[in-house]
């Protein structure tokens, strides 16, 4: 039933003694939220019906919706409500335009579409909002939801064209924080690491509590902006009706009910709502599956596999099978038969309870694809295009052009390219002077043909990216990822990755073109596979999030295992959370010398977070790491636990300390003890006398009963060592009678004997040990590890002390 109230409060003029009409509001009404608007166009409650409380914050600007119009914003002056067609008629006079929105209320939430404007083509841009509120606990920038501890509101944007957020800039580039110190991307910058990464602002937190707000615009004629670092970008015209059309959802709710809510209305609304294994993919349990990095071939798939399954996954990705981007032409060595090689990889995989995925990125374009080569397809994106001047013949290398400005950019291209009709050409940059001219121009370029061309043929400056590639208009981004959707189509894949998902600003248009290329992508899969396939990208975006599964950033390539962005991470966490999102930890990579401390680590944060994660490997890698198998097999436990749900919410907090360790053993099939590990380190680094022992001394505090001290001691950069010995409060526990090489290490986990290695983990052998020597009690004890360095400038010996605390069953 249509929940619609109109509220008229009338008054009497006594003067005239006639009746008029002095106000008249209108309330929408949801299950759970009363929206109440003023004859003005403008909000005056949003109520939980529950509790009563009003959460539009007062003497904030709320109007249902601001045109934009060569006069500038506008709020409306009036609105009018004509019951019999649900339609709202906001009237704008400064501009002198009337908008007509239809309204219809549901169970869930309210629906606004705008349906006309008159007079046509007189607003440019519409914003719903900023709808101020005083909740501002949880922001979700991204998703729209703002959270306190009892209520939730939200806004969602109905349609591709319907931007969430706010057009602060013309680029309709979605704002967010750069978390990184300039090409220092090892972690986020100090100076950043106390504030969030916002990524958004459907959602915005203010100093009132936050606001809600999308917009839309009308793009039926070219524009230029700054795009993209380009002061001057054509933003071609695309004729997607323009602002009408432009339709929003509004809702509240308890808290505990959002993101089902969010749900609901996917459903309702006909949004994507992604289905894996029949549960809706942002609380699927498979939406935070790990999985394996590992370049499978058709050859070598088999023992890609198995890697998976003794980790216990059953995702396994290829991060490079392409030859080209673009059309996506596989490389030959590794699948044989193009496509039809990876369809049978996927099948071999199936049968053996594994599916495989592949990486890409988005719409680049490599120069050897053949949307570039032998003819370059028109649609590659442009910075913008001029003509010639002038005839020009196929060997000169001048290139007369009438406006520079697009060409006057050239420099901050990678790939300095022109495009001709049929030819590519790279410039070698622009005359100082008119007449200008386009100079050291290599013709025929990326394999194209040089060729004459006449006076007035249009000279386009191509866009690229730093990776040296193309780039794409909308037209051809769409054509590419329905190419991607063929792919998965005709192999049967389930996992991507859209990196680089932000080629898309090569549209002109911002987080609009990226939600373009992603929604082609999902309309053109199959039934079979649409909703099933595990997506996440680059980056984010409100209508985006509903069709990725989740987010999956954090890269290994900077720092130590530990160590590579790992407070980027973390805050990751706390974003994913805040946009109602499925955890994820980032990629990490195994490599021969990663020790089975790290990986449980890796492994408690994962618990802890409940958190995904995708290991880097090879089967060649796993087997030169001595404990690989043992690294394996801690992966399946640990990840078959988290994925039954075993960790009881109390354990939590203490696995997402990344400074806390934690070992887990299995008891049975559905059953394991968590315990936790004290861990205290002590480095000695060579003295500058030459041949003089040295030492360092701590002192560790043991929380648990007393037991056997375990130790990892190992020799690092670069040195050799004779004469190591270890002392615990103050008498000798260990000294080794022969030395350790570089990168060679002594591990002691009780017992009689320790266990050496060189510096890949392979066993070289056994040590003995005096086990009473190494008995500590609970609380405080003096430790030393001293060595006579024999080989190595800086050297250092490093060695970490270990105690085990007593095991929770879970």
């Amino acid at each position: 039933m249509m929940r619609h109230y109109l509220h008229i409060l009338i008054g009497i003029s006594i003067g005239l003694a006639a009746l008029a009409v002095q106000a008249a509001r209108l309330t929408l009404a949801t299950d759970h939220l009363f929206l109440e608007l003023n004859d003005q166009g403008s909000l005056v409650k949003l109520v939980d019906r529950q509790s009563g409380t009003n959460y539009l914050a007062v003497g904030q600007p709320a109007s249902l919706l601001t045109v934009r119009t060569s006069h500038g914003l506008s709020i409306p002056d009036a609105m009018q409500w004509n019951e019999a067609k649900g339609n709202l008629t906001l009237r704008y006079d400064k501009p002198g335009v009337t908008v007509t929105l239809r309204s219809e209320a549901k169970p869930t939430h309210l629906v606004f579409e705008l349906t006309s404007v008159e007079p046509a083509g007189k607003v440019d841009l519409v914003i719903w909002g900023p709808y101020p509120t005083t909740i501002g606990a949880i922001v979700g920038e991204t998703v729209g939801v703002v959270r306190n501890r009892q209520f939730a509101i939200g806004i969602q944007s109905l349609n591709p064209k319907t931007l969430g957020g706010y057009p602060s800039n013309e680029d309709d580039i979605m704002p967010s924080y750069n978390s990184f110190a300039g090409s220092d991307f090892s972690d986020v910058a100090p100076a950043q690491r106390d504030q969030e990464l916002f990524r958004g602002d459907t959602a915005k937190p203010t100093s009132f509590g936050s606001v809600l707000q999308a917009y839309c615009r009308d793009r039926h004629r070219d524009r230029v902006i700054a795009n993209w670092g380009f002061t001057h970008f054509l933003a071609p015209a695309y004729n997607d009706g323009g602002v009408v059309g432009s339709r929003i959802a509004l809702f509240g709710c308890p808290t505990s009910e959002a993101l089902e809510t969010i749900g609901k209305i996917e459903v309702a609304e006909g949004l994507p709502h992604p289905i894996i294994d029949g549960v809706w993919g942002k609380v699927s349990p498979e939406a935070t599956a790990s999985y394996l990095i590992i370049g499978f071939s058709e050859a070598n798939l088999d023992g890609a596999i198995d890697l998976t399954l003794e980790a216990g996954l059953h995702y396994l990705y290829h991060d490079g099978p392409f030859s080209t981007w673009g059309h996506f032409q596989l490389h030959a060595n590794q699948f044989p038969h193009g496509w039809s090689s990876l369809k049978r990889c996927v099948e071999r995989a199936e049968k053996r309870g594994v599916r495989l995925g592949v990486h890409t990125l988005s719409n680049f374009i490599t120069p050897n694809d053949p949307y570039v080569t032998p003819i370059p397809d028109p649609r590659l994106a442009e910075i913008g295009a001029s003509e010639s001047t002038a005839d020009i013949d196929s060997k000169q290398t001048e290139i007369p052009v009438k406006d520079p400005v697009w060409f006057s950019q050239m420099n901050r291209t990678t790939l300095k390219t022109v495009m001709v009709a049929t030819e590519l050409a790279q410039g070698g940059g622009l005359s100082e002077s008119a007449p200008w001219r386009l100079l050291d121009c290599q013709r025929g370029a990326w394999g194209t043909s040089a060729s004459a061309h006449a006076r007035g043929e249009k000279i386009a400056m191509l866009l690229d990216h730093p990776y040296r590639v193309f780039l794409t208009d909308a037209s051809l981004s769409q054509e590419v990822a329905r190419r991607i959707a063929d792919l998965f189509n005709e192999t049967g894949l389930l996992q991507i990755s859209f990196d680089g998902l932000e080629g898309n600003w090569s549209t002109g248009m911002g987080q609009y073109g990226r939600t373009l290329f992603t929604k082609a992508w999902f309309d053109h899969l199959s039934p079979a596979l649409q909703g099933r396939v595990i997506n996440d990208a680059s980056n984010p975006g409100h209508f985006n999030w509903h069709i990725y599964t989740r987010m999956n950033w954090g890269e290994p390539w900077y720092a130590g295992f530990r160590e590579s962005q790992t407070q980027y991470r973390l805050k990751n966490q706390n974003y994913y959370s805040r946009n109602l999102m499925p955890h994820m930890l980032g990629w990490f990579q195994m490599s021969a010398e990663t020790s089975l401390e790290d990986v449980q680590w890796l492994l408690a944060r994962a618990a802890g977070f409940d958190a995904g994660f995708c290991l880097v490997t090879s089967p060649g890698t796993v087997r030169q790491n001595g404990l690989g198998d043992a690294i394996l097999r801690s992966i399946k436990e640990w990840e078959t636990a988290r994925m039954s749900g075993a960790f009881p919410a109390e354990m939590k907090a203490a696995l997402q300390d990344i400074h806390r360790e934690f070992v887990l053993q299995p008891d049975g099939e559905k059953a394991w003890d968590v315990s936790p590990v004290y861990s205290f380190r002590l480095t000695n680094k060579r003295q500058e006398q030459p041949g003089m022992p040295t030492a360092a001394t701590g002192e560790l505090e043991n929380p648990y009963a007393a037991q056997p001290l375990q130790f990892i001691l190992q020799i690092a950069d670069k040195a050799e060592a004779d004469r190591v010995f270890i002392e615990i409060g103050g008498k000798e526990a260990l000294a080794l009678a022969s030395p350790i090489a570089d990168g060679q290490i002594v591990k002691y986990t009780g017992g009689e004997t320790a266990v050496k290695y060189d510096k890949h983990w392979n066993r070289l052998g056994t040590l003995p040990v005096a086990m009473n020597r190494f008995e500590i009690p609970s609380g405080k004890s003096k430790v030393s590890i001293g060595c006579h360095f024999t080989q190595g400038d800086k050297s250092s010996l490093k060695c970490e002390f270990r105690t085990i605390g007593p095991p929770k069953r879970i």
